[in-house]
């Protein structure tokens, strides 16, 4: 179990109290420019997203009989739906914070169904709503890349 708990809170991030979400998405920025910056690959960014994706649903499945429903201390959600934004987007600070900003806008507000899919039953509904939340920022930053609306160097 201290597996599943150590993977649900992303080695503990979800323990930190308020804010934990926006935290665990900053993280994972980090993480993915730290990963991908100098050489970005789409098969291995693929596979490490589905890796969090099912490793979240697996721990979901664990950890939410003794939490409850999608506990706030779940934080690998946000970590898949971070990754998801991000995938197939230049890895520059600019995009990253993009991403990030329409990441937890979507997240915490919740809308285009977003709110429903938490109905789904265990890690399910832990995870999809920050899949689906993931998926728009990453539409939305898919048309910010290819209209090059942001073209600001750093």
């Amino acid at each position: 179990m201290l597996f599943h708990k150590l993977a649900a809170t992303v080695f503990g991030i979800g323990y930190l109290g308020k804010g934990v979400g926006t935290i665990a998405a900053f993280v994972s920025c980090l993480f993915w420019y730290l990963i991908f910056h100098k050489t970005y690959s789409n098969s291995t960014s693929i596979l490490i997203t589905f890796g969090v994706i099912a490793l979240g649903i697996w721990s979901g499945n664990k950890v939410e009989p003794i939490w409850g429903k999608d506990h706030n201390r779940v934080v690998i959600d946000e970590v898949a739906g971070m990754f998801i934004s991000l995938l197939f987007v230049p890895v520059t600070l600019p995009y990253i914070l993009i991403a990030f900003v329409l990441f937890r806008f979507f997240d915490i507000l919740k809308p285009l169904f977003i709110k429903r899919l938490e109905l789904l039953p265990g890690g399910w509904g832990v995870m999809m709503d920050d899949i689906l939340a993931g998926i728009y920022a990453n539409i939305i930053l898919q048309a910010v890349v290819w209209f090059n609306l942001f073209n600001v160097k750093f």
